[in-house]
């Protein structure tokens, strides 16, 4: 009987621990993920307004005539 109750207790602690490991291995991965995300995120954007594309020149274009508009 004592053998059966370790062997639960046992199963139990070794559940645990796994779940608490295999659930901070899942937070790091997810963070991992969101951190990745955002760095590739803002490297696209900060490509599609760099100078001399036509986002950027769209922006400049749109700046001059904010500009004399409002003289």
């Amino acid at each position: 009987m004592l053998f059966l109750l370790a062997l639960v207790g046992g199963v139990v602690v070794v559940s645990w621990v796994a779940h608490a490991l295999f659930g901070a291995f899942f937070y790091l991965v997810l963070t991992a993920a969101v951190v990745g995300g955002g760095l590739w995120l803002y490297g696209r954007i900060k490509r599609e307004i760099a100078p001399g594309t036509r986002t950027q020149r769209r922006i400049e274009a749109a700046t001059k005539t904010y500009r004399m508009r409002n003289r």
